[in-house]
C-alpha cells in the first residue's frame, strides 16, 4: 500500500517532540511488509529577519528532512496568526499542492492518511480531489472537541467529514461528536493509541530517582503536559497544595514547557509550596519512562483530551494514575485498580491526589494492563481500515463511472 501522510502536527528537526503519537503510528504502519509511506508535513512560511521567536523556528525547518527511515516533505503556506484560521485549511492546500501533485506523479499514492480534521484534513481532501485518491482522516482532540465550537469552522468539519472516504477517531468519545457532525456511521474507526515497549517500561523506583537526582526517600507526584490552560495545572498546583500541608516529604514535578509558565510560577508562590513543586521544563520522550518509575502517581487534569497518552505511558511504566473524568480518559484507565478519575475540580483532585498517594498499588498489574495495546497492533488496524476504505472508495467511483 502507497500512503501519502499530510499532517502539520509532525516531528522536525527544530519541534522532534511534536505530534509523538502522530509519528509512531506512521512509522510503524510504514515498517509493515509492503507499505510504502511519504510524509508531508507543510509549516508556515514566515520570513526570517522577521523578529519573532515562535515563527522564527518554523523559519529553520529544512525542506526535507528524515525521521528513523520516513522521507518527509516541509512545503511552505502562508499563515495570519490569530486572524486567518477560517482560511488555514484552504492556505495549507494552496501550499502544499504542487508539493502533493510531484511525490503523486512518482508513488502512485493509493490514498491519502490525515491528521487532525482541520485545517489539515480539510486541505488533505482538497488535495485528495484534485489527485483523485481517497482520503481518511483522523480526528485526535481538540479539531473535533473544541474546533466545532468556532461558528466559521464548524461548516468546514462537516464538509471534510462528509467527503472523507473513511474517518479514525482516537476516542469513542470523538466518534461520538462527529456523527453529531454528520460523518457516516459505517465510515468511522474508533481506534485509539499505542504505547511504545522500548520507550515505556518499568525502572526500580530507586534507580529512576538516582538517574534522575532526585530525593531516595518520600512521595513523589508527576504530571507531563504542556504548559498551557487546558492541561489545568492550575487545579492541581492548589490541590497539591491542600495535601502537601500534611506531607512534609511530597514533591510534585511538572514536566512540559509552554507560555503559561510564568503563571504558574505565580501560583506556586501564592500557595508557598515552592519548596515541593518544580517546574522541570521540556523532558525528551524517551527519558519520561523515569519519571513515571520514579513517581509515587501521576496526574492529568485536563479539560480536554482525545487519547490521553500520558496516562497510557505511565501506566505502562507501572504507575497509577489520578486522572481528570473528561473525552477518552475514561477509556485509558478502565479500572479502579489502575487509576482515580474525578471531575476538574481542586476539591476532587486533592482528594483522589492524597489517596492514590497512600494506597497500596499493584505495580505489576497497572504494567500488564499498560502495555495490552502497543503501536504494532494499531498499525494493523489502521492498515486494516485504509485498505477498507480503499476499496470501498474505488468501488464507489467504479459504479458512479
Amino acid at each position: 500500500m502507497r500512503v501519502l501522510i499530510f499532517t502539520g502536527l509532525f516531528p522536525n528537526r527544530e519541534q522532534p517532540l511534536q505530534g509523538i503519537p502522530i509519528f509512531q503510528r506512521v512509522a510503524h504502519f510504514a515498517e509493515r511488509p509492503g507499505n510504502q509511506v511519504q510524509v508531508i508535513a507543510p509549516v508556515p512560511y514566515f520570513p526570517r529577519w522577521i523578529r519573532w521567536t515562535r515563527w522564527q523556528r518554523d523559519g529553520q525547518i529544512p525542506a526535507e528532512e528524515k525521521i528513523r527511515n520516513l522521507a518527509i516533505t516541509h512545503p511552505r503556506y502562508l499563515l495570519f496568526p490569530k486572524i486567518s484560521m477560517p482560511l488555514h485549511g484552504l492556505l495549507m492546500f494552496l501550499g502544499s499542492w504542487r508539493t502533493a501533485r510531484r511525490l503523486h506523479r512518482q508513488m502512485k499514492f493509493d490514498c491519502i492518511d490525515a491528521h487532525f480534521v482541520y485545517p489539515d484534513g480539510f486541505a488533505a481532501v482538497l488535495l485528495g480531489k484534485l489527485l483523485k485518491i481517497p482520503v481518511v482522516v483522523s480526528a485526535r482532540g481538540t479539531d473535533i472537541n473544541l474546533y466545532p465550537s468556532f461558528r466559521l469552522i464548524r461548516p468546514l468539519i462537516r464538509w471534510t467529514l462528509s467527503h472523507s472516504a473513511g474517518v479514525v477517531a482516537v476516542s469513542a468519545s470523538l466518534r461520538e461528536v462527529m456523527l453529531g457532525l454528520g460523518a457516516q456511521p459505517d465510515h468511522i474507526r474508533v481506534i485509539g493509541n499505542g504505547i511504545d515497549l522500548g520507550r515505556f517500561s518499568p525502572v526500580a523506583t530507586a534507580e529512576a530517582r538516582n538517574h534522575l537526582g532526585l530525593p531516595s526517600s518520600g512521595k513523589i507526584i508527576v504530571s507531563v503536559g504542556d504548559l498551557i490552560p487546558r492541561k489545568g495545572f492550575h487545579f492541581l498546583i492548589p490541590a497539591f497544595a491542600q495535601i502537601a500541608r500534611r506531607f512534609s516529604d511530597l514533591h510534585l514535578y511538572i514536566l512540559g514547557e509552554g507560555d503559561y509558565r510564568s503563571k504558574l510560577e505565580a501560583l506556586i508562590q501564592e500557595y508557598k509550596v515552592e519548596t515541593q513543586v518544580t517546574l522541570v521544563g521540556s523532558v525528551p520522550n524517551d527519558q519520561l519512562r523515569y519519571w513515571y518509575s520514579a513517581a509515587t502517581v501521576s496526574c492529568l487534569a485536563s479539560s480536554r483530551e482525545g487519547w490521553a497518552n500520558v496516562l497510557q505511558e505511565s501506566m505502562a511504566c507501572g504507575t497509577p494514575v489520578v486522572a481528570t473524568r473528561v473525552w477518552g480518559a475514561p477509556e485509558v484507565v478502565v479500572s479502579s485498580e489502575l487509576g482515580l478519575l474525578v471531575e476538574q475540580n481542586v476539591q476532587e483532585i486533592a482528594a483522589a491526589l492524597e489517596l492514590a498517594a497512600t494506597r497500596d498499588w499493584n505495580r505489576r498489574f497497572i504494567e500488564q494492563q499498560g502495555v495490552i495495546r502497543t503501536w504494532r497492533v494499531v498499525a494493523a488496524e489502521v492498515e486494516g481500515f485504509l485498505s477498507l476504505s480503499i476499496s470501498r472508495a474505488n468501488s464507489r467511483s467504479e459504479a458512479q463511472s
